[in-house]
């Protein structure tokens, strides 16, 4: 069998010689319409948003060099090599059952917690997602939970006693996102804001309307001194992992704000992006 990553490697997307990539994301240009979207089940049609939505053109630089300089308390994210034994992503048993338990070990592995609790997974698509029964890569700047859903959603996944004695000490949750293809991402990267550029004011409530439940998020409301980063040419055997909620309040990250983006190197036949991102609690003692 011919090797995946030589056979891919003409079709590589190449850092930018800059260091970076000018780019538009999707930001709220203001809270003159109260945002809000409607997730329909995947499936059926795209999701539909209330609000202020604008393009707002930034610089998104390659933090490939600085990679081992990130942090999950100061930036939010940070790359990580990350083996997998899945072999087909589309398998949701397989993802259950074997994914589930590798993204609860690096967790643990990255950040010290004494528990890990998985409890979802979303798999995205570039290509022909709504048919296929999937989601598509989301472009808009936001964060998946807020100081009121973070712990919301920590106390619906554990029993009420455990809940009342493992959120009287810190606890974060955090998404693993990777690319799920075995060539290299060539279409809609994902960029990240650097935590530590990010200030109250750039956080909305937004309600995420489901068929059966309504929950919040943030949405990024503009901010000229954002800095933007991105991974170019991540592969199947890295790992992102994303802080989305800290309970603690002192002074490191809590949020983060994140989108997919059209990155202007890419090449003109550039293959669908394929991906996966799992959400998990860590619990800490």
């Amino acid at each position: 069998m011919p090797d995946v990553r030589a056979t891919n490697a003409a079709n590589l997307v190449r850092p930018p010689a800059a260091g970076w990539v000018e780019a538009p994301v999707n930001y709220l240009a203001d809270l003159s319409i109260k945002p809000v979207t409607y997730n329909p089940p995947p499936g059926t049609s795209l999701p539909r948003r209330d609000g202020n939505y604008r393009d707002f053109m930034v610089r998104i630089h390659d933090m490939r060099p600085g990679a081992r300089d990130l942090s999950l308390d100061r930036q939010a994210f940070i790359l990580t090599p990350h083996n997998t034994e899945v072999r087909d992503f589309l398998d949701e048993e397989e993802v259950r059952t074997k994914y589930h338990a590798e993204v609860e070990a690096l967790i643990k592995r990255e950040t010290g917690a004494a528990k890990v609790v998985v409890f979802d997974h979303t798999v995205r698509t570039a290509d022909r997602a709504v048919e296929r029964g999937l989601r598509t890569p989301v472009r808009s700047v936001h964060n998946d939970y807020t100081e009121k859903s973070g712990p919301q959603r920590a106390r619906d996944l554990l029993p009420a006693d455990e809940a009342d004695a493992r959120l009287k000490k810190r606890f974060a949750e955090y998404n693993v996102w990777r690319n799920i293809d075995h060539a290299p991402i060539e279409m809609a990267p994902l960029g990240f804001v650097d935590s530590e550029s990010i200030v109250p004011r750039d956080l909305a409530i937004c309600d995420l309307v489901y068929a059966d439940r309504t929950g919040e998020i943030y949405q990024g409301v503009y901010n000229a001194d954002h800095r933007w980063c991105y991974f170019p040419a991540m592969t199947r055997d890295e790992a992102i992992l994303i802080k989305c909620y800290d309970s603690l309040k002192d002074g490191r990250a809590r949020f983060s704000l994140h989108s997919a983006f059209d990155d202007p190197t890419s090449p003109a036949n550039a293959r669908p992006r394929q991906s996966i991102e799992a959400r998990a609690f860590a619990f800490f003692d």
